[in-house]
């Protein structure tokens, strides 16, 4: 997928970040909602992403993302495992108790996190990098089968 013609990113603060494209065709663009306690993580992944064409939110902590959630229908969390201020994991498992529906990556700088059987409420996934390409596949990868449901 890529950019869409007339999208457009506006900075709302330093920690939040909202995009909107109009729909192509009658198609709505997937809602996605980066949440990492890294500026600069949320940053390039709220760049990367809407450049590909999403709508997305981002939000530092499990407060604002909480927030975010109450207001907004997402189709696809990106979430940092090690959040500073709550545990990613605990995050997640608020996340699918409340919006079971919302499919959600797990992102982390170390692959043990993987094995962890905590992990297994992810619908993915994805070692923290240099290259957002496995990021990127894994997102269009979940959004395709969750399109055939």
């Amino acid at each position: 997928m890529g950019a869409v013609s007339g999208c457009r990113r506006a900075e709302m603060n330093s920690r939040r970040f909202i995009s909107s494209c109009p729909s192509i065709k009658g198609i709505m663009m997937p809602e996605i909602l980066v949440i990492d306690d890294e500026d600069h993580i949320r940053k390039l992944y709220t760049a990367f992403l809407t450049r590909e064409g999403y709508n997305v939110d981002s939000a530092a902590d499990g407060d604002e993302a909480m927030g975010l959630l109450a207001k907004k229908r997402y189709d696809l969390i990106v979430l940092d495992i090690e959040l500073e201020e709550s545990s990613g994991l605990d995050l997640l498992k608020r996340i699918k108790a409340g919006y079971p529906e919302i499919m959600i990556i797990l992102n982390s700088a170390y692959a043990i996190y993987k094995s962890d059987f905590h992990t297994w409420l992810a619908d993915g996934y994805v070692v923290k990098s240099s290259d957002i390409k496995p990021l990127k596949e894994k997102i269009e990868s979940l959004l395709v089968t969750h399109e055939g449901k």
